[in-house]
């Protein structure tokens, strides 16, 4: 065995032993920060390649999904405070990614839809946040998966719950 593998192998040990120390809640709370590391560098990848961070895309994807959605919907489908969601909204406007009308039944509602240039953005396959976790998830069975979206819709829960 050569030096440098045998010092990988030692610094691979040692890691284990540092997160078997952590326990389940630090160790959970270390992969979290991961994700969310990952996610933030994937979202300045995907603005210098695609034009648009991952929290832009997400809601491309969503109001390609459901053409005139309000902001007030589209935030409860993010779980974010429509506050929140408004600078994003309006750089997806002013770059003609989304369209804003009034909605006709109450003035004070903006709905949203796709332009065409936002629908291409939207057709957009590679490159982007959602193709790298569909690969994730494809490895895992199906419980697995079901499993992780609890897990996280009830943390989700309780810390907003703690912030009220």
């Amino acid at each position: 065995m050569s030096a440098s593998t045998s010092e990988k192998k030692k610094k691979k040990t040692g890691d284990k032993d540092k997160t078997e120390r952590l326990g389940e809640v630090l160790e959970f709370m270390r992969l979290l920060w991961a994700v969310d590391h990952a996610l933030q560098s994937t979202s300045k990848r995907m603005e210098v390649s695609l034009g648009v961070t991952g929290p832009q895309r997400l809601v491309i994807r969503i109001v390609g999904r459901f053409p005139q959605i309000s902001a007030g919907e589209l935030a409860d489908v993010l779980h974010i405070h429509p506050s929140t969601l408004t600078g994003v909204l309006k750089r997806l406007e002013a770059r003609g990614i989304i369209d804003r009308k009034v909605d006709s039944t109450d003035a004070r509602r903006a709905l949203f839809s796709l332009t065409a240039k936002g629908k291409e953005v939207d057709s957009l396959r590679n490159g982007t946040v959602e193709a790298t976790v569909r690969k994730a998830l494809s490895k895992l069975p199906a419980r697995k998966v079901v499993a992780a979206r609890d897990v996280l819709s009830e943390l989700a829960g309780t810390l907003l719950e703690d912030q009220e």
